[in-house]
């Protein structure tokens, strides 16, 4: 028999890239981020750069939030001109429901017929968010994944944005955020999905009570800046709530 001798390096510690790349190329690849991977490799990039101009995560998270926000812009003022003139609608739109009540075929004609006149898509609102959604579900990887915002503080009572926020403000605040951008959209024309509406916030935002603070506080700005660009645009077209 011969004897070989092997000689190998192991590594036991946290899941942080650049310690995981300076030990051998390619061992960053163990941070897997599934199938998101595509999108939330180059956002944990931008967050990483971040911090290191920042210095905080907290305030990191909320900066790269900002610029995702900046990137989609116009899709967001897209969708929400669309939902402004929507709920500018709502009022003919209820009483052509009220009127048209016992012919539901020749109501849903003269929706279609409203719709027209006024140019408005009704799905045009959900289009420009959807295709939205991968990035932020690769950003909730990312923040998900990270091990450098454990232990990790922010402000005040915020010491840890790996764990729950103590004493629930940013996850209340997410809910009052969410009842907002709510009262913004347009009101369905069917009761039951307009109270839909309201409940499913409310039964949203119960997950984000036990969701760590970081998590909470990247919905949360992400909320802020909806509201207030939905907020001017309905401003700019005249639509008041």
């Amino acid at each position: 028999f011969r004897r070989v001798l092997f000689r190998s390096t192991l590594y036991v510690g946290p899941q942080e890239e650049d310690k995981l790349n300076a030990l051998a190329p390619g061992l960053d690849l163990v941070k897997d981020y599934g199938w998101t991977h595509i999108l939330a490799a180059p956002l944990y990039k931008l967050l990483n750069f971040l911090h290191g101009v920042i210095g905080n995560w907290g305030w990191s998270i909320i900066a790269l939030v900002v610029l995702l926000k900046a990137a989609f812009y116009w899709l967001n003022a897209s969708a929400y001109r669309s939902m402004a003139k929507m709920k500018a609608l709502n009022p003919r739109i209820q009483t052509l429901r009220e009127s048209l009540k016992d012919d539901p075929q020749k109501m849903q004609q003269e929706m279609l017929k409203i719709y027209r006149e006024e140019k408005v898509n009704p799905i045009g609102g959900c289009l420009p968010i959807l295709i939205q959604i991968p990035v932020f579900i690769a950003l909730y990887s990312v923040l998900s994944s990270s091990v450098e915002i454990r232990n990790a503080p922010w402000i005040g009572w915020i010491t840890d944005l790996s764990v729950k926020d103590p004493f629930f403000v940013l996850p209340a605040l997410m809910t009052a955020s969410s009842l907002l951008q709510t009262w913004l959209n347009p009101t369905p024309p069917d009761p039951v999905q307009a109270k839909m509406m309201w409940i499913m916030p409310l039964l949203f935002s119960v997950m984000f009570f036990f969701f760590p603070a970081g998590l909470v506080l990247y919905w949360l700005t992400n909320n802020v800046l909806s509201i207030a660009q939905q907020w001017m645009i309905n401003k700019q077209l005249g639509v008041t709530n």
